[in-house]
């Protein structure tokens, strides 16, 4: 696997596992000196096995986004190579290039924000959740100064954000849980890592940015503070896996092996946390050892647990009250079915 154009967007939960114990019963009876025993019940189907890998490359899209470190880490450890599947993974610095490749068919697949799946989706973008990845909680924030104490605050103030991204999100959803819109402050467009170095250099106010953006502000300058964050939300700010409808009917093996190639790499992580958050300090060009706050702001799942969010969990819910804001807030300007933006069959294959 290669990795281009250098640019990443993990607190782990506690894995889950899945079990299914089927018992027969069996009935005894005496007639005429013979014993009479009852037939097993018939057990239950084993799943489809995943197809064969399909030849070709599968082009990856991720964001400097702590949460897509898994796909460093299966790059590092071999399990792209192990599973078959020939991958390159290139580094997109803000949402709207990403996105642009992604519609334009320069990548097959992508790693994105909820909403972002959600608002391509309406706008006619042929895409189809298969994992979902992450649920940002201190990892989404926005910064201010020492004279913004409260989101009151920034009435009347510049705030710099990325437009139609998490962090407008988060913002919007800040703003509306203190009385105010978005007409009550004064935007400042630009991208997320962008918004972080004006706040470092006080050029703005505030700032709403992601990770690791937030601990280098944070350490760079110390009158900054978390004013608000994801945390205060929980769902609000999650990542999606999504592949082209086309590429995905035509290559549902190359997408088997590379969710469990995300698997392996979370069976890594959780052997050795340490090393798994170096090698993605290190792909998102950060000093070993100081993103361990921000990896504590973010809940990764495996494979295990994104099923059983994406199956059995509130995350129909928490889909459906994200798109309602993005809707609110123009971020989408038509509706979606949520529902059925999701294939679940991917991942009911690999998780029994």
């Amino acid at each position: 696997m290669d990795i281009t154009t250098p640019g990443a967007r993990v607190r782990r939960t506690g894995r889950a596992t899945f079990a299914l114990l089927a018992v027969a019963g069996l009935a005894v009876g005496l007639t005429a000196g013979a014993v009479a025993q009852s037939p097993s019940a018939p057990a239950a189907p084993a799943p489809p096995a995943p197809p064969a890998v399909e030849d070709g490359t599968f082009q990856m899209g991720v964001e400097p986004w702590i949460g897509y470190g898994p796909w460093w880490i299966a790059d590092a450890n071999g399990h792209f190579e192990a599973n078959g599947v020939d991958t390159v993974v290139t580094n997109f610095n803000t949402d709207a290039d990403i996105n642009a490749a992604l519609i334009s068919g320069q990548i097959n697949g992508a790693n994105i924000a909820t909403h972002t799946a959600l608002r391509l989706a309406s706008e006619g973008t042929p895409i189809t959740i298969v994992l979902l990845l992450d649920q940002s909680n201190a990892a989404d924030a926005i910064l201010a100064g020492a004279d913004i104490t409260s989101v009151a605050d920034l009435a009347g103030k510049q705030v710099a954000f990325e437009e139609g991204t998490t962090s407008d999100i988060l913002l919007r959803y800040a703003l509306g849980q203190n009385g105010l819109t978005i007409e009550d402050i004064e935007p400042v467009l630009m991208g997320a890592g962008d918004a972080g170095v004006a706040a470092i250099a006080g050029q703005v106010p505030a700032a709403v940015t992601y990770e690791p953006y937030i601990t280098t502000a944070l350490t760079e300058n110390t009158d900054l503070s978390l004013l608000y964050t994801a945390a205060e939300k929980p769902g609000l700010i999650g990542d999606v896996f999504v592949v082209q409808n086309e590429y995905l009917a035509a290559h549902p093996g190359q997408v088997y092996a590379l969710l469990q190639a995300w698997g392996d790499a979370m069976a890594d992580y959780d052997a050795d946390p340490a090393a798994g958050q170096a090698i993605i300090e290190a792909a998102v060009g950060a000093e070993i050892g100081s993103l361990a706050t921000a990896f504590d702001g973010v809940d990764l799942y495996d494979l295990a647990e994104a099923k059983a969010l994406m199956t059995g969990g509130d995350y129909g819910a928490t889909l459906t009250e994200v798109k309602d804001i993005a809707l609110a807030a123009g971020i989408m300007a038509t509706d979606v079915d949520e529902a059925a933006l999701i294939d679940t069959s991917y991942i009911s294959t690999l998780v029994p």
